[in-house]
Formats: C-alpha cells, structure tokens, sequence
C-alpha cells in the first residue's frame, strides 16, 4: 500500500469515528432530561414556594403569607365552608308550600332524575322541620317546605326561554309529587337576568396559563414530575396533568401544571421528549386569600430556573418581570370587580357562575 493510501485510509478513519463520536454527543445532548434516581420523589429540596419575601407579591400579599393562621400561604382549614346551594344572586328560586311536612325519603324518590335544566345546574332544598333552615334534601328528615332553583349562567351561557320552560316543567312535577304549590317568577324578567350576569362574567372572566419552554435539551415526563413534586404539586386525575391542592380539602386546585398526554401514556415515557408544558391559573375558582398569582408567578420562577426553561405567554412572547407585575396589578383589579358584585373570587357563587 503506497503512503498516499495509506494516509487516505487514516483520514477516512478519523473522520469516521469522528461522525460516530459527534452523533452520539447529538444524540446525548437532544435525550430527553431523565428525573435523578438518587433524589428522594417528594422532597422539597428545591426552595419551598411562598417562603420569606415572594418575588412580586404586593405588600398585602406578603402580609397574608405572614397572617397568623396560615402556613406557607395555605389556611389552617380542612373542609371547605358548608352553605346553602341555592342563591339568589346567580339562581332563579321558586319556592314551593306544602300543606304539611313531608319526609327526606319521599322527596328524595320525587326528585327528577337529572340535575341539569339544559346546560345549567338544577336543585332542590328543603326547609328543615327541626332547624328551619335551608339544606340539601336527605333521608330520615322532614320538611316543611322546598325550594327549586335553575343557575342563570355559567361558562356555556345564560339561561334561556327554553331552558327556564324546561325548568318550570321539572319543579311543577316535583311539586305534585309532593302534594306541594309552587311560584314561578316572570320568564322575561329572569331571562334578562340571566344575560346580564352572564355579560358580567364574560368581561371579568379570566384563565391565567403561562408556558415553560426547554432552552436546550427536552424534557421527559418524570423530570417534570420530580420538579413539580418538590413544589406540591400532585398527579391529577388526566395523564399528564399535575395539581397543586387547594389548604381545603373539597375545593378547586390552586394551580394545574399540564403537558403531552401522548408523552405520559408512551409505553417508554422516559424516551418521550417534551419541549414545553403549561402552568395554569383559573382566576374565579380560588380566593385572592390563597395567593394563587403570586403561587404561580413563584412556581414558574423556580421551575424555569432549576429545569433550565423560559417563562412565555400563549404567543410566545418571553414574560420579563415588568409583564409579570402589570399582570398581578390588572389582577387586584379584577378581584374588587368581583368582591363589589358579590361574587368574590372562590366563594361558592363564583366557582358555580365561572364553570
């Protein structure tokens, strides 16, 4: 073999184990990141959130993660306020006499058998003949009288002439069953109702989501999961959605964190590869005492930093910290629009109007 050859075949070599060693760097470095095995799953390792000063909380936000009574911005609660279902805030109401009281079990057995008028919620409470007060009907107690009521709106849209007949129809069937009279207010008047709360809701409705992107390599489901984990946030009900529970137990959670759901059900999800996931804030269904802004606003941070991510909107637009404190200050607004219309963030009137 002459030299030339010679020094060709030493050439070809080299630059084919140099192709071999650059594919594998590139295919080491695009490998979804994997959860580190040696770390305990739930420990909170990575700095706790709502601990000391939180990043862009306001001065009230920061006096309630202080307020005595609350741990690490949770309240010391653990059922959630029992109140009548019924209001007449957001509800149409028509109540129903009856000549003399009649017992849970056979109200229960003249119940309809759907609790839906159209898209909206329909129920029936009873007055308690040893309280006299409004409850959910039930067994082995009596009731001196009852009470029908239809939701005027929520999320789909307010209530209808059709669907306010269809209520009619249900309480009236109801009312037979149980020798009972009820009273119906105007249609017209209840309809219009109902359009201009559901107008309201429209404009002070608001769905907070921002999106983590991978700046380099991707990531896979259980590193995810094992960051998300040291935040409090738990497996949620759908593949590949997590939660962060509300301090009551019963209510709305405070956040959801939600990626690929294809990824989490891979038959191998340590080989699925995801470049972005969604944290989410549903305004109305938790109350401004929980701090769930500031909550998502410390999470993003945490999780951006520790999974090398960027903070973006829907659009893609990277979120800086001046969008983050307009954001939090258009917030504040919102939450007085509703303290001033009673329908304060996460009672139950709003949770029921904004689902």
């Amino acid at each position: 073999m002459s030299s030339l050859q010679l020094s060709l075949a030493v050439i070809g070599g080299l630059t084919l184990v140099g192709v071999v060693a650059y594919n594998y760097w590139t295919s080491r470095k695009n490998a979804p990141r994997q959860a580190d095995p040696h770390r305990p799953p739930v420990e909170h390792d990575i700095e706790p959130v709502l601990t000391g000063e939180l990043p862009g909380a306001t001065g009230h936000d920061q006096a309630l993660a202080q307020e005595p009574g609350m741990q690490n911005g949770f309240a010391n609660l653990s059922q959630p306020e029992r109140k009548t279902q019924l209001d007449a805030l957001i509800d149409v109401i028509a109540l129903i006499d009856v000549e003399q009281p009649v017992s849970g079990d056979a109200a229960m057995a003249a119940m309809p058998s759907t609790r839906r008028v159209g898209t909206k919620l329909f129920s029936i409470e009873g007055c308690s003949q040893d309280t006299g007060q409004w409850e959910a009907v039930a067994p082995s107690r009596r009731y001196t009288a009852f009470q029908a009521g239809v939701q005027l709106a929520n999320r789909v849209g307010a209530l209808n002439n059709i669907e306010f007949s269809e209520f009619v129809v249900k309480t009236q069937a109801f009312a037979d069953a149980v020798s009972g009279t009820p009273s119906f207010s105007d249609m017209l008047e209840e309809v219009s109702r109902a359009r201009e709360l559901d107008q309201f809701a429209s404009v002070h409705d608001a769905q907070l989501s921002f999106t983590l992107c991978a700046r380099t390599a991707a990531w896979s489901p259980g590193f995810i999961h094992q960051h998300a984990a040291r935040l409090g946030f738990v497996p949620g009900s759908i593949p590949g959605r997590m939660v962060l529970p509300a301090a009551v137990q019963g209510l709305p959670a405070v956040l959801s964190l939600t990626f690929d759901t294809h990824a989490a059900l891979a038959d191998d999800p340590a080989l699925s590869a995801i470049r972005s996931f969604a944290l989410s804030l549903d305004v109305p269904q938790t109350s401004r005492e929980e701090q769930p802004f500031v909550r998502l606003r410390d999470a993003a941070r945490l999780l951006t930093e520790h999974m090398d991510g960027l903070l973006t909107d829907g659009e893609g637009q990277v979120l800086n910290e001046a969008a983050l404190d307009q954001i939090g200050l258009d917030l504040q607004q919102l939450y007085d629009a509703l303290d001033a219309r009673e329908l304060s963030a996460g009672s139950p009137q709003a949770r029921r109007l904004f689902s």
